[in-house]
């Protein structure tokens, strides 16, 4: 386990000593009330991670020297990229947002489908709680957050990265299990708005190579919905 997390994209990964930024200083010294000589740990959000010692415990500027990098930290075999149509309350699309990065998520794109209620986001609040879970849950990697954008041009996009591919519906029709998927392979699954992708958008999906499949017997919430399949993808590659 990690000492006391603090997040510091900005790291120079040779350098001996760092300063930390303010907002992340003042929470060291003001609110954790770490002294000179405690350890704490700094995350990049590109897995690595630095154990290190205060050495300078100001409130707005403290600096700590680095004892030892690892690299690699929570490194996976495969990934887990969720594209979800936003809810129509903000705080249930940033309960998945932080539920899924404590389990472990890599990447998520807010899309905008035919039956979206919610076409705008604050995503520097969206980013910020998540940066906040992953120091929570002790995670080096930070997820990544993209841009809202429309069930076509997602598809569009990554119609040519190498992944399994699902979207999950309500619709009657064939559809697999999502827990049928293979292990130790990337994963992309479109999750939609409270009202569900329309027969059209499911359609398109799967001309794009995508596959129909059904999160269990229940019928579930955007938000439930969207960590479900994140959890399910990590129980296959236990």
């Amino acid at each position: 386990m990690f000492e006391s997390v603090f997040y510091t994209p900005e790291i120079d990964r040779e350098a001996i000593r760092h300063v930390l930024n303010e907002p992340e200083s003042q929470h060291a010294i003001r609110v954790l009330r770490l002294k000179s000589g405690e350890k704490v740990t700094l995350v990049d959000g590109k897995g690595s991670a630095y154990d290190c010692m205060i050495v300078n415990p100001h409130q707005k500027r403290c600096e700590v020297e680095v004892i030892n990098r690892l690299d690699g930290v929570g490194k996976r075999d495969y990934r887990v990229h969720i594209a979800i149509a936003p809810t129509k309350l903000n705080e249930r699309t940033e309960w998945f947002l932080e539920k899924a990065t404590e389990i472990g998520i890599d990447e998520v794109t807010p899309i905008l489908s035919q039956h979206s209620e919610r076409k705008e986001l604050k995503l520097e609040r969206m980013d910020k709680i998540i940066v906040a879970a992953m120091k929570q849950s002790q995670k080096a990697y930070k997820p990544i957050l993209n841009e809202m954008m429309s069930f076509t041009d997602f598809l569009k996009k990554y119609k040519d990265v190498k992944a399994q591919k699902y979207i999950a519906h309500c619709h009657q029709g064939e559809k697999m299990k999502l827990k049928e998927a293979k292990a130790c392979s990337d994963v992309i699954v479109m999750i939609g708005p409270e009202g569900d992708f329309s027969e059209e958008e499911v359609e398109c999906a799967i001309r794009c190579g995508y596959k129909a499949c059904t999160l269990g017997n229940s019928r579930l919430r955007t938000e439930t919905a969207a960590l479900v399949a994140c959890h399910t993808i990590h129980l296959i590659n236990e």
